[in-house]
């Protein structure tokens, strides 16, 4: 099942209006990948809000820093791979912490094997 940020449900001209881009400027960026709509059965460009966020960080990008299209696609790129390695930071993170889990539990369980034998 699809969370609400991405089900795509704007055309491209209320999408447009709601970033305060023109329509053809959208089509462009798709055309060089910034963005990517889903496409309705009838071909449709539809955008989610997860699109628009993207849409208005990259007119962010290039209003108010000055960035331009070249910079723009570079900035994407290094954020998702910024993503990327987190999503594997995380993984091995938990991985690290099965592992000393499990090797807590070996030694809790030699400590008591221990015990039990000089009991005896």
């Amino acid at each position: 099942m699809m969370d609400w940020e991405s089900k795509p449900r704007y055309i491209i001209s209320i999408a447009a209006k709601m970033v305060g881009i023109e329509a053809h400027t959208l089509r462009y960026y798709e055309r060089l990948g910034l963005v990517q709509p889903e496409r309705s059965s009838g071909n449709i460009r539809l955008y989610a809000e997860e699109d628009l966020d993207r849409l208005r960080y990259i007119k962010t990008l290039m209003s108010d820093c000055g960035v331009n299209l070249a910079g723009v696609e570079v900035v994407l790129r290094l954020m998702q791979r910024m993503k990327e390695m987190q999503r594997r930071l995380e993984e091995m993170e938990s991985e690290v912490k099965k592992i000393a889990e499990a090797e807590i539990e070996n030694i809790i369980e030699d400590m008591i094997e221990d015990a039990e034998w000089k009991e005896e």
